[in-house]
């Protein structure tokens, strides 16, 4: 794709601009008031950035920003992995705020060198450095005009203190680059990892390899800041091989009584099944749960939750398969079952109304969804009345051991409103470990026994129901009500039929041949 300069220009004029406009100064501010200021700002990072970068610092920032910046800005020798979702703000941190500190500041880099995913992604990176060296009256304020020569759009340029700035797209290679007397001394790579690299096992290692080798090579002794920025989007990713690697170096350095050197942080978008968000000043409950409802699952969990969920590892996308179910009365037996969880909005509630015929299982209606159990309970009982379903023979069974006959009661509550009662009862059977028991129902999805309501195929309750069987695989993460409901469903289905589909038959002693012996 050709790339446009043009816009580019315009784009990085327009971003000058907001920077002389952010950052103005106040102009009645004496020669001794000015001193204490940037004295007090400078003993915090997370001050100094929100004073000197206004454009950017629009919310306070989060805990987690001061404890990886203070990390990096207090270890000269370190390697760190920001796992950290979308909207996060780790390039801003630590392509610009955090690079700017330690050279302004601690006067500790004099070369850095920034990686992006591709040339052209690099250099725009550089770009807000050189943007804020020449524009940024703050900056230039506190510690005079900086920049010398150079230009980001031709990917490296020089300070008048002589640090340099250098852009390179992943794979360059960057050996013999020097300042003068400097090596690279502070490498940042961000947003690197791609799904079409994850699904390539030798451009893995390749990858791995030149940040490993040529990359870390580049360090010269007792200078070697290392940042990885990513939100861990596969299990086969750059992220996930070099958090493997943090793990194996930290284990052998406490074995050998080594200081640590390798940080991984894995911060999520929200902290908990309501919601919360990790950064309170920036995005709220609200946000999120909105930003949960119009993105897909896996897209959720990977770019949001930083858990990566690998489609299909134990049931197949070519194994969903949607038709036209049947009418309710040719079903061999049907089965309501819920999963409900004991968090009131916490978890998934799944409740699915799966239909037999013959060696088929129809998954007829879906409701799995995170929401409160009164909820599920409307849901239930307007579909109750929609599709009559008191003309059939359904089990309503809700799995759960005595403490969840609670769960019994809030359906109850529903039926006191409407003034007759669904028959659920509570399955309280013991069923075994979890994992093992979905894990065991894919083979009926491999012989292309199970189909989907065609007519529901794009309620969300299908759809979730579909995601989270895709990404099921053991420690994952991965939401699993939907599948654990499927699962006694058909377990329940079987009994039923089992029972129904057999006559007994005797036969008289006299038929018998007399024993021989």
């Amino acid at each position: 794709m050709a790339i446009n300069y043009d816009k580019i220009l315009k784009d990085y004029d327009a971003h000058c601009l907001r920077i002389q406009k952010t950052a103005f100064l106040k102009v009645s501010e004496t020669a001794e008031e000015k001193h204490k200021r940037i004295k007090k700002l400078e003993l915090n990072y997370t001050d100094w950035f929100a004073y000197h970068f206004p454009e950017f610092a629009t919310s306070e920032c989060a805990p987690f920003h001061k404890k990886t910046a203070n990390l990096i800005i207090d270890n000269s020798i370190i390697k760190l992995l920001n796992d950290w979702f979308r909207g996060s703000a780790k390039s801003v941190h630590f392509m610009l705020g955090v690079p700017l500190f330690l050279a302004l500041v601690k006067k500790e880099i004099w070369f850095m060198l920034l990686i992006g995913a591709n040339e052209d992604k690099a250099i725009r990176l550089l770009s807000d450095i050189q943007a804020n060296l020449k524009f940024n009256k703050r900056l230039i304020n506190d510690y005079g005009e900086q920049f010398k020569h150079g230009d980001w759009s031709e990917g490296n340029f020089t300070t008048k203190n002589g640090i340099h700035f250098r852009a390179l797209g992943f794979g360059q290679d960057p050996r013999g680059l020097r300042n003068g007397e400097h090596r690279p001394d502070y490498i940042g790579c961000d947003d690197i990892d791609t799904l079409k690299r994850c699904n390539n096992d030798r451009l893995i290692r390749e990858a791995v390899d030149y940040i490993t080798g040529t990359l870390w090579g580049c360090f010269d002794k007792g200078h070697e800041r290392f940042v990885f920025n990513n939100n861990q989007i596969h299990k086969n990713s750059i992220m996930s091989k070099l958090i493997e690697l943090c793990e194996i170096s930290n284990r052998k350095a406490k074995e050998q009584g080594l200081p640590k050197t390798f940080h991984h942080f894995k911060i999520k978008a929200v902290i908990d099944d309501l919601f919360t968000p990790s950064w309170t000043a920036k995005y709220t409950s609200d946000y999120w749960r909105e930003k949960y409802a119009s993105t897909p699952y896996r897209s959720w969990m990977r770019e949001y939750m930083c858990t990566p969920l690998v489609d299909g590892s134990i049931f197949k996308p070519e194994w969903i398969q949607y038709k036209n179910v049947l009418p309710l009365q040719k079903y061999d037996a049907l089965v309501m079952y819920g999963d409900l969880s004991y968090k009131d909005r916490g978890d998934y509630k799944a409740l699915l109304l799966v239909g037999k015929t013959k060696r088929e299982f129809h998954i007829i209606d879906a409701f799995v969804r995170q929401t409160s159990r009164a909820v599920c309970a409307y849901w239930l009982y307007e579909l109750y009345e929609k599709k009559h379903l008191q003309k059939y023979n359904i089990a309503y069974l809700i799995e759960g051991l005595f403490a969840q006959d609670e769960f019994v009661n809030d359906f109850d509550t529903e039926g006191d409103r409407r003034g007759y009662y669904i028959p659920i009862v509570a399955d309280k059977n013991s069923k075994g470990n979890k994992y093992d028991r979905i894990e065991s129902m894919a083979g009926h999805f491999e012989r292309l026994n199970v189909y989907f309501n065609i007519n529901n195929q794009n309620d969300p309750g299908m759809k979730n129901l579909e995601d989270q069987l895709l990404a099921f695989e053991k420690g994952s993460g991965a939401n699993d009500d939907g599948p654990d409901a499927l699962q006694s469903a058909i377990a329940e289905l079987n009994k039923v039929t089992f029972v129904s589909s057999f006559d007994i038959v005797t036969t008289p002693r006299s038929v018998f041949q007399k024993n021989r012996f």
